[in-house]
């Protein structure tokens, strides 16, 4: 958006500069030649900056109005689609009815912009050729005699639907890249940093030759050459040698055969333009570009690489690693002491059952069993799913000890029957049932919550469900989003990029989470 920006404003700025250094005689020729009456500002400057208006404001109304809402609509319905027919009317509920009001949305503003500016850029058309079609008519696009169209009035919505069926292929394929670089989150930050490295080139790489040739600094077609051919094998050079070719060698020398070959592969590559632009002395030329390659760039990138070597080596491969070591700490910050407080939990558990307070040790001794999880399991990085379960179970039934004495509270849990054989990462499935304890419970108004854990082959299934209460003013939560929900999502693109599903939804009766993992 900031490249087309600054070519709009740069070819603007051209324009008017080209205008002020014009004789206006040149451009009324046509009009005189034909006897239609002339104006520099309504047939000539108007007309031009107004076409290119029309378009970079289509750009921007396709860009921050129509893609984000394509892409990322308002809260789904979630449910069953269901379609009512009757004799009198059709009536959608669920999820079809979300879906056709947003697409619908998104079908009605594009007809809008090809309407708008096809005719906006119809009017600037006709006028910058008014002396083909003005026949002293007041309606500018019918003959005097001849009741017949002579302008094309569908010439400019066509340019328009033409412009945004272009787009939206170049808007799919950059929002796959988009994708893509998400999901390898391993190596996210690295990959992201690449992608805005190489926009944030071609914005400068793109902008210099249609400053310099708007503005007659230099001649169209010696410059482009010597342009597009120098600079450009230059850059994509020092990027494959910073953030591939070096990090690649690790310990190896610069000339071990694989990094050599690797080298001279590339700056081969990168000096072909050379074989179809230069028609004479054409294998001088690779050469003398291969060895300006291999001689100068590299040795320069080399201590470039050098400089920055921890931190692009950061970047490559240590991000899962950072980000466990972050999670441990944070973990080590929220532990008091816990063996202490195990051995309390066994004493009191054994004075419990002294007093024949048998709900009072069940309770102890579940919590103890939880205690007993996160000392041992939990540093662990994947532990086999009976024991996430089992301690799923002894914090639902805590959860149930502590709200069984109200009959407006229903807690109902599937997860007995769940027989699964994979590995999970620790601790991944429990701040959701935590959440729903916290925010779906309250002791004055009916609640509910429902959990449910199933597995096959392939995938864990985790859903929960819970009601949704108004937190009162005085609430210290009220103005916390909490940091568990947000934890998860973060160890999930850590711990299984690509191998997820998470849908989160809710209104202000009901919030749900929908999880699915190959583990």
């Amino acid at each position: 958006m900031i490249l087309v920006s600054i070519i709009t404003a740069t070819l603007l700025i051209a324009y008017l500069f080209q205008i002020h250094n014009t004789s206006p005689a040149q451009y009324a020729s046509p009009f005189t030649n034909n006897n239609a009456p002339f104006n520099l500002y309504k047939n000539v400057i108007i007309p031009q900056v107004s076409a290119g208006l029309v378009l970079y404001l289509s750009y921007l109304w396709v860009n921050l109005l129509i893609i984000p809402r394509f892409l990322f609509p308002k809260k789904v319905e979630t449910g069953t689609a269901r379609v009512k027919v009757s004799l009198s009317k059709i009536k959608l509920e669920g999820i079809a009815k979300k879906l056709i009001k947003n697409y619908l949305w998104v079908i009605i503003q594009i007809v809008l912009l090809v309407f708008i500016a096809g005719t906006l850029l119809n009017i600037s058309i006709y006028y910058l050729h008014q002396w083909e079609y003005d026949y002293g008519e007041p309606v500018f696009f019918w003959k005097k005699k001849i009741a017949q169209l002579t302008f094309d009035i569908w010439w400019g919505y066509s340019i328009i639907l033409a412009w945004v069926a272009v787009y939206a292929v170049y808007a799919a394929i950059r929002e796959t890249v988009i994708t893509y670089l998400e999901r390898q989150e391993g190596k996210r930050n690295f990959r992201v940093m690449i992608c805005n490295l190489l926009t944030s080139f071609l914005v400068i790489y793109l902008e210099i030759p249609v400053l310099l040739i708007s503005f007659h600094a230099a001649n169209e077609g010696s410059f482009l050459i010597g342009y597009y051919t120098i600079v450009l094998p230059f850059f994509l050079m020092a990027i494959t040698n910073l953030y591939w070719i070096f990090p690649l060698k690790k310990d190896k020398s610069l000339f071990h055969p694989s990094i050599l070959f690797r080298l001279l592969l590339l700056a081969f590559l990168y000096s072909l333009p050379y074989l179809f632009i230069l028609h004479e002395g054409y294998a001088f030329g690779l050469v003398f570009c291969m060895a300006v390659l291999l001689f100068i760039i590299t040795p320069i990138t080399w201590v470039l690489y050098e400089k920055r070597k921890e931190e692009i080596q950061l970047l490559r491969g240590a991000e899962k690693t950072i980000a466990k070591s972050k999670t441990d700490l944070q973990f080590l910050r929220s532990q008091i002491n816990p063996h202490f407080l195990f051995n309390i939990l066994n004493t009191l558990y054994g004075t419990a059952l002294q007093e024949n307070a048998k709900r009072s040790a069940e309770g102890i001794q579940k919590l103890g069993d939880m205690m007993r999880f996160m000392l041992h399991e939990n540093n662990l990085d994947f532990i086999e799913m009976d024991k996430e379960i089992n301690y799923l179970k002894n914090y639902i039934s805590l959860q149930k000890l502590r709200t069984e004495s109200s009959s407006q509270i229903i807690i109902e849990d599937n997860i007995d029957n769940a027989h699964c054989n994979h590995k999970i990462a620790p601790m991944l499935l429990i701040p959701l049932v935590e959440n729903a304890f916290k925010h779906g419970i309250s002791l004055k108004e009916k609640s509910w919550i429902t959990i449910a854990l199933e597995c096959n082959e392939k995938n864990i299934l985790f859903e929960v469900r819970n009601s949704m209460h108004a937190k009162q003013e005085n609430d210290p939560e009220k103005e916390r989003s909490g940091i568990g929900l947000k934890n998860v999502l973060e160890r999930l693109k850590l711990l299984y990029p690509g191998k997820f599903q998470a849908s989160i939804n809710g209104d202000e009766k009901e919030f749900f989470v929908q999880l699915a993992i190959q583990p």
